[in-house]
């Protein structure tokens, strides 16, 4: 019996280099973009809160603008302030809005620009 026509061979140390780069660079994007994503969540969640405060469509938009400021303080939000929030009512409905893009360095002279979008539609009784 001879050698087989084919024979099972493991990645080369070129092939493992190959793989360590792309999962270090997926790495090091997942942990600069993970902060960018955590604050947005905290930002949703301070104005997704708004609903739960009673009689909100019925306050004055600079009262509204105060209870935001405490809520990203207290989630620790410092990408925008609270006067960055866009609020609009009228005859029972509020609607606050925030558009925002927030920057992080990636790595040499790359950064990522990731824009953010939330809108909270608050219907009062």
């Amino acid at each position: 019996m001879g050698k087989p026509a084919w024979r099972q061979q493991g990645l080369t140390f070129w092939g493992w280099l190959v793989v360590i780069v792309l999962v270090g660079f997926f790495g090091v994007v997942a942990m600069r973009l993970t902060p960018l994503y955590l604050e947005y969540f905290r930002i949703a969640a301070s104005l997704e809160s708004l609903k739960s405060e009673p009689n909100i469509t019925r306050k004055p938009r600079h009262e509204v603008r105060r209870l935001l400021s405490r809520r990203f303080d207290i989630n620790d939000v410092r990408s925008i302030k609270a006067k960055d929030v866009r609020i609009r009512g009228g005859a029972g409905v509020l609607e606050v809005s925030v558009d925002y893009e927030a920057r992080t360095h990636l790595m040499g002279n790359l950064d990522v620009v990731a824009r953010f979008r939330r809108a909270v539609r608050i219907v009062g009784n």
